[in-house]
């Protein structure tokens, strides 16, 4: 009990987490403002896109962000809704509506919640890099195909996938076009991404939506606007709980979970990277992420994680401290409380723009083309899992991506592992010894890992043996070696053994030799004292096997045989 108290407790913040921001801060409050400004056309985007409302978007934003900033295990990360997490989200508000939308937020909270505490948040470093960067680009693309009946200003178009509903809507819109959704949502994206090259630090994403919707304002034009939005933050409910559907809805949580977690460390680690003496807790980052989904679905927001662009943009504005996200919610929540009326007038193909604009930073090519050009396998890894993004869903590319990429490791793995013929030290001998060491006496070195997925390949290797009295098996270059190596080289050892052939183990590491006491490998060789320390030990056991017994017969051939050879796998 007072392990798991302290280990509760180191997940609460304490007062050194706040000591960094009386250090400058009227410096995180200008970072926060600044973020609140880029967050906000993001917040409204995201939230239309997830199906919930622009208001889901934005209540999100302000108690997600403001929940993780104080909760969190990173000084300078910012969180909300994001584009990834719609990618989740849209197939469960077509199910069961947004009352499955909350309830999975909640599950996921729960989930990462146990993550943190089970102290699972390291491990995610550890997620190969093609299958990062293929869901990402698959991502991107899947939130562009999201807008696409936005941006040409189609509101009823209909499909089970993402890419079903973005074709439909371009033949709705063949029939009845509409060229004025179309260049406002390609205005605002042109000038985010031209704007971004000339003057990073513009806020262009706000201006270009501003400048659109007072567009729409002035003149005669047909625009699909947001619509009413409340003056203040939702009362909490627990109306939306039903725990009767907490099974149909589990995967959909674990998937929200997996991405906010996934999500918020890798932008935890990029804001470290752009730093210098900031370290984030990932455990910790966890909890505070999993608190945030608890909180945001009773006011009724959507699953949140931390947003990369939007904590770059804060560590980019001299942020050093958890107040500049504070201050990104609060002021999302003055301008919710402020302007409603007339953030409720931005029109939807606006936004559209600025998720287009997005989706094209979100995609690297560089480092696509750097994974793909570096081996087969990563190409394979990373292509698959973009096409599975785009085509099925998130969850089911990140774990197809990583089974063929575990499936491609092991292979590689087995690949490495090498049975090779190695000269053997023979001194001063006289001829006609060499000879007789050449003719009878094999010795093989095992190198790298004798498990599962290498060790028939070693099998076949040594079977191939002939025309040797003695093998020498040196094992002391063996990396690693599981049950079913061990089966495999005592069924080896048998067949050599079988065949007339005496067969010397040495080197073998005690990690290593416990595996095979344990199950009984090589229990016979053991009692007959053919198993040796080292190599020279084993070496002069086999000259003496080799002066004594007479060599294997071979009618028909030649008296000096040729030496045996070893296949290299």
């Amino acid at each position: 009990m007072d392990a798991a108290r302290e280990r509760i407790l180191g997940l609460l913040p304490g007062r050194a987490d706040w000591t960094s921001a009386r250090r400058s801060p009227r410096r995180d409050l200008l970072a926060g403002l600044t973020v609140a400004v880029v967050a906000l056309p993001l917040a409204l985007a995201f939230g239309v896109t997830s199906g919930l409302g622009a208001t889901a978007g934005l209540v999100t934003a302000v108690v997600a962000g403001a929940v993780a900033a104080v909760f969190g295990g990173s000084n300078l990360q910012v969180s909300g809704p994001t584009g990834a997490m719609t990618v989740v989200l849209v197939p469960v508000v077509q199910r069961f509506g947004a009352e499955g939308v909350l309830m999975v937020g909640a599950l996921a909270g729960l989930l990462l919640i146990a993550l943190a505490l089970a102290r699972l948040g390291r491990y995610v470093r550890y997620l190969p890099a093609p299958v990062i960067e293929g869901f990402t680009a698959g991502i991107a693309v899947v939130i562009a195909l999201q807008q696409v009946p936005a941006a040409l200003g189609v509101t009823d178009a209909h499909g089970e996938k993402v890419w079903a509903v973005a074709a439909d809507a371009v033949v709705r819109f063949a029939v009845h076009p509409r060229p004025v959704a179309v260049a406002v949502a390609l205005g605002v994206a042109a000038l985010m991404l031209l704007g971004a090259r000339w003057r990073p630090a513009v806020p262009f994403s706000l201006l270009g939506v501003a400048a659109a919707t007072v567009l729409a304002e002035l003149a005669p034009i047909d625009l699909v606007r947001i619509g009413t939005l409340p003056q203040g933050l939702p009362a909490p409910s627990l109306d939306f709980v039903d725990v009767g559907a907490l099974g149909t809805l589990l995967p959909s949580a674990v998937a929200v979970a997996a991405l906010a977690a996934l999500e918020s460390l890798l932008s935890a680690t990029v804001a470290d990277g752009m730093t210098v003496g900031q370290r984030h807790d990932p455990d910790r980052e966890l909890f505070g992420q999993g608190l945030a989904n608890l909180a945001a679905p009773l006011f009724g927001g959507t699953p949140a994680t931390a947003a990369i662009a939007r904590t770059a943009v804060n560590v980019r504005a001299g942020a050093s401290s958890k107040l500049a996200a504070l201050t990104h919610a609060v002021a999302l929540a003055a301008i919710v409380l402020a302007a409603a009326p007339l953030v409720g007038r931005i029109p939807l193909a606006a936004l559209a723009g600025v998720l287009l604009a997005t989706t094209v930073r979100m995609v690297e090519a560089a480092s696509l083309l750097a994974l793909v050009r570096a081996t087969r396998a990563d190409a394979v890894v990373l292509v698959l899992t973009f096409a599975v993004t785009v085509i099925w869903d998130l969850v089911t590319a990140v774990v197809v991506g990583l089974a063929v990429a575990v499936v491609l490791a092991l292979r590689a793995v087995a690949r490495s592992a090498r049975l090779e013929q190695v000269p053997l030290d023979q001194g001063e001998h006289s001829a006609e010894e060499h000879a007789l060491l050449a003719e009878h006496i094999v010795a093989y070195r095992l190198d790298g890992p004798l498990f599962f997925a290498a060790a028939h390949t070693f099998l076949l290797e040594l079977a191939e043996v002939a025309d040797v009295r003695v093998v020498i098996l040196r094992m002391s270059r063996v990396s690693t070696i599981d049950a079913t190596g061990a089966q495999v080289l005592g069924d080896a050892i048998a067949r050599l053994r079988g065949r007339g052939i005496t067969v010397l183990i040495s080197g073998i590491t005690p990690g290593h030799d416990q595996v095979l006491s344990t199950l009984g490998v090589a229990d016979e060789l053991r009692r007959d004292g053919l198993v040796f320390p080292d190599t020279p030990a084993a070496i002069r056991h086999a000259r003496a096997v080799a002066l004594t017994d007479a060599p294997p017969s071979r009618a028909g051939r030649p008296d000096r045989p040729a030496a045996p050879t070893a296949r290299r796998r």
